[in-house]
């Protein structure tokens, strides 16, 4: 078995005339945190909706968790987790019922539903707040509850699609050190996020434009390549100056 969690080849997303997604390549590892970064209509959540199996891609191929993305997208839902860009949980349930709704879409069996609901609960500090009303909870409150729900069958890949949007810095921070414990247990998690602060977190980062890659590697190692002789740069400098590149 190879050392990937997501392998993309040639991929591409077309929709009519319209490119979403422009032959792009790239790999994940297993237990990395991997950063995928672009402004908005880049082609990000398009290329996440064809790794979870949400979407088939026009040509090109990809696998995730040894999956081909084309042909076992049932496969692969079933091993990963998704939070994506706009909350997607039931506001007029509590956050305890949308845990136990999300257990039985997940399948959990039902001897396991004590320990989980427990774990969501103490993960998520919601437990005070178990029986109010989903949509009554603060944006970051909501945005824990999510990640939760999206963790309640133990899934070897975590995909996160701009989660910390709207949600203030405190609760931001709490969230990435969460994110870096998930890996230190063996979870591989591939983010998206506008913020570039937080994408320092990333042990690698693929930037992405019209569809069509323009940098990856290291956080760092983007700076430098983009800005050999200023030290003072930082990845949200490399980061504009990339992005204008394909205009």
């Amino acid at each position: 078995m190879h050392s990937d969690a997501v392998r993309v080849t040639e991929l591409v997303k077309k929709f009519g005339r319209f490119t979403a997604v422009d032959t792009i390549s790239f790999s994940v590892k297993k237990g990395e945190i991997f950063g995928f970064l672009g402004p908005n209509g880049a082609g990000k959540s398009t290329t996440i909706r064809m790794l979870c199996g949400i979407i088939a891609p026009s040509s090109g191929s990809g696998h995730v968790a040894g999956f081909n993305i084309s042909t076992e997208a049932e496969q692969i839902r079933n091993v990963i987790g998704y939070m994506s860009q706009k909350f997607s949980l039931y506001q007029d349930l509590s956050p305890l019922e949308n845990i136990r709704f999300y257990l039985g879409i997940y399948n959990v069996p039902s001897e396991y539903w004590r320990d989980r609901i427990e774990w969501s609960l103490k993960m998520t500090r919601l437990h005070d707040v178990k029986d109010r009303l989903t949509r009554e909870l603060p944006p970051g409150w909501r945005q824990r509850l999510a990640l939760g729900c999206a963790l309640l069958h133990q899934p070897e890949l975590l995909f996160l699609d701009e989660p910390t949007s709207g949600v203030d810095l405190i609760q931001r921070r709490h969230f990435w050190n969460f994110i870096k414990h998930l890996t230190v247990q063996g979870v591989t998690v591939f983010v998206t996020t506008h913020y570039m602060d937080e994408a320092q977190h990333c042990d690698r980062v693929v930037m992405i434009n019209e569809g069509r890659i323009v940098a990856e590697g290291h956080p760092a190692e983007i700076i430098r390549k983009v800005f050999p002789d200023r030290r003072e740069a930082d990845l949200n400098d490399a980061f504009i100056k990339l992005m204008a590149r394909r205009r």
